[in-house]
């Protein structure tokens, strides 16, 4: 029963959003009373950590399948983009800046969290980009992949690209061509033009 709590209370916040969904939402969505949920969670700050990290988790261990099989860099950091944006329902609640505001003690332990994931995972595709010739070999990787942190987190801040402007989807697509741009040699520059190419052609 936990487990169902934390996966529906998560649908939920994703969703809705953490401030908006109550003990109740997630009990009358459930079928379930309230008491069961408050057996399991104290209060709904415990139940926001649960899933917060239990969809971390989740989201590791897909980007590591990706990282596993994907055919390049290039193509591996856009299919971690549309992982990653599936399993946050495309960010329309803006769920980051809202554990911000509201559970600002969690969100620092996941920010943490996303960098540690995030810098270990980035390092490795750039090492692998510049071994295999896609990526310039003179790029500071260090530097480099804890920038693409940077901008990664800058972007979901909904206070510098509101969302009645920008769409998540859209800041994803362009950050990720303003980061590779930046470092591609001229065999990844053909690499990442034709799989654009595709991506629209695809999606017309």
């Amino acid at each position: 029963m936990k487990n169902k709590i934390i996966y529906k209370s998560t649908e939920l916040f994703l969703t809705l959003g953490f401030k908006s969904v109550t003990m109740d939402d997630i009990a009358n969505e459930m079928g379930i009373s309230k008491k069961t949920i408050y057996k399991h969670f104290t209060n709904k700050t415990k139940l926001v950590e649960a899933a917060t990290f239990s969809l971390f988790d989740n989201i590791c261990e897909g980007i590591d399948g990706i990282c596993e099989t994907s055919a390049n860099p290039i193509e591996e950091l856009y299919e971690i983009k549309m992982f990653v944006m599936h399993h946050l329902k495309n960010e329309k609640t803006a769920p980051q800046f809202q554990l911000k505001k509201y559970y600002s003690s969690i969100h620092e332990v996941l920010k943490f969290k996303q960098f540690e994931k995030m810098h270990e995972c980035v390092f490795e595709s750039l090492q692998k980009g510049v071994e295999m010739e896609l990526f310039r070999s003179n790029i500071d990787i260090d530097f480099i992949s804890r920038m693409y942190f940077n901008g990664m987190y800058g972007i979901k801040d909904v206070e510098i690209f509101p969302q009645e402007k920008f769409n998540m989807e859209y800041l994803m697509e362009s950050y990720l061509e303003y980061h590779l741009r930046a470092i591609v040699t001229d065999n990844g520059l053909n690499i990442l033009n034709n799989f654009i190419t595709k991506n629209q052609l695809q999606n017309e």
